[in-house]
């Protein structure tokens, strides 16, 4: 079933392609060139959430499995820079080099909390450095061709952690259930009068209309949120609630003790946001982080803590700058 419904996920993601290019002023020529390597990069991507897939994968050796992400991992990139006439070999093997380090970690490291803590910390270091933005060339500015390799590097940390590694009690998955819909969206408005109160108490950000018309703001705050749900909210759910507030909360043997270093740390990452060190950003991370791990706790599910993640993506970016 999943085949025949792949024009139609094409067409939703051409279309939100279009309507970004609109917004951002990017020539037709240049979006209709970068097409191929976005749409490979997203079925690729999709692949992540349908189970019977992973299962697939973990009948297979860890040795292929690991080898067959590293070729995923590289595919898109080809796509792209050789249809923008980029492609750099030196590109090309630093994108096989990080998808390879963690594509074999668990090939060739044991399965141990040390294993688990290094790797994190690798897939966080890699996005703090911004290291895509030297390995995937724009060829236009308004055109994040970063993204490619941003969305390749959680797909393939994901895979590796699910299929190689096997963890469980994650939850994961694109779409929440009824439940889960219902304990993100409570846990976001439990936590939004909260990070409000300190927004306004340490003077961090500016509340503004939408700054789109009336008509076109449903529509980008569709946008906004699906994309913060399915590509950042995601990742950072996965990574930091799915498996480190498990393991933190193992290895410290307390359940708060656990979600609340865990909310501390990923609060952390967020000093490089737009510039260091931005503590005000990473302070409201780290409260909206304790929600996001309540979230998860009540429903045993990343995709809760993913609605609650993703609605305060949006409530920002449509209101604050």
């Amino acid at each position: 079933m999943i085949f025949w419904a792949l024009p139609l996920f094409w067409l939703a993601c051409a279309t939100v392609g279009y309507v970004y290019a609109l917004q951002r002023g990017i020539p037709s020529s240049v979006v209709l060139a970068a097409l191929p390597a976005f749409l490979l990069e997203a079925t690729l991507f999709l692949t992540l959430g349908i189970e019977s897939w992973r299962k697939k994968l973990e009948k297979l050796r860890p040795v292929g499995v690991a080898a067959l992400l590293v070729l995923a991992a590289i595919a898109p990139y080809c796509a792209a820079s050789l249809a923008f006439g980029s492609f750099r070999w030196q590109a090309l093997a630093g994108i096989s080099l990080l998808a390879g380090l963690v594509s074999f970690w668990y090939v060739v490291l044991p399965q141990k909390p040390a294993a688990d803590l290094l790797l994190l910390v690798l897939m966080a270091a890699v996005v703090l450095t911004r290291v895509f933005t030297s390995l995937y060339v724009r060829p236009d500015p308004q055109l994040p061709l970063e993204a490619l390799g941003q969305a390749m590097w959680i797909r393939t940390g994901a895979f590796a952690l699910l299929s190689v590694r096997r963890v469980q009690g994650v939850g994961f998955g694109f779409w929440p259930s009824g439940r889960e819909w219902k304990i993100g969206a409570v846990f976001f408005l439990l936590m939004l009068p909260v990070v409000a109160a300190l927004a306004w108490a340490i003077g961090w950000g500016n509340f503004h209309a939408p700054e789109t018309s009336w008509i076109r703001t449903p529509v980008i705050v569709v946008l906004y949120f699906f994309g913060g749900l399915w590509v950042l909210a995601l990742g950072e759910e996965f990574f930091f609630r799915g498996l480190l507030q498990q393991w933190m909360i193992g290895w410290l043997r307390n359940q708060w003790a656990g979600l609340l270093v865990t909310s501390l740390l990923f609060g952390s990452v967020h000093l490089w946001y737009r510039s260091f060190p931005n503590w005000r950003f990473a302070l409201l991370a780290a409260v909206a982080g304790v929600f996001y791990g309540l979230a998860f706790r009540q429903a045993s599910s990343i995709r809760a803590s993913m609605v609650t993640h993703a609605l305060t993506i949006t409530t920002v970016r449509v209101f604050f700058s």
